[in-house]
């Protein structure tokens, strides 16, 4: 794995209710296309780290790598650029802040 100054974060969730990895990989393309475009990243490429350096988003979903155990147990990884995506929401801050 190649890497730059980019980041991978590793996640593990226990739900409530059982869920598949289309039902889970779905919901976060929505978000990513949705309200969350811009911050929240899809990929279903198989990318790696340094494909994902000075990316402006906070956080992109490796969708390949999505995982459920038992239904209730949601594994995620989601890479990130953490001076790149910081940079860019705190610049976002301080022109919603520059407004009011």
């Amino acid at each position: 794995m190649p890497l730059a100054n980019a980041s991978l974060t590793d996640m593990v969730f226990e739900l409530a209710q059982e869920v598949t990895v289309d039902q889970v990989n779905q919901a976060l393309k929505a978000a990513a296309d949705g309200e969350l475009a811009g911050i929240l990243g899809y990929e279903e490429r198989p990318l790696v780290s340094i494909d994902y350096r000075t990316d402006p988003r906070s956080s992109i979903i490796d969708a390949l790598s999505t995982m459920v155990v038992n239904g209730t147990q949601l594994k995620l990884y989601a890479w990130y650029d953490n001076e790149w995506g910081y940079a860019n929401r705190t610049a976002e801050l301080a022109l919603i802040v520059g407004r009011e």
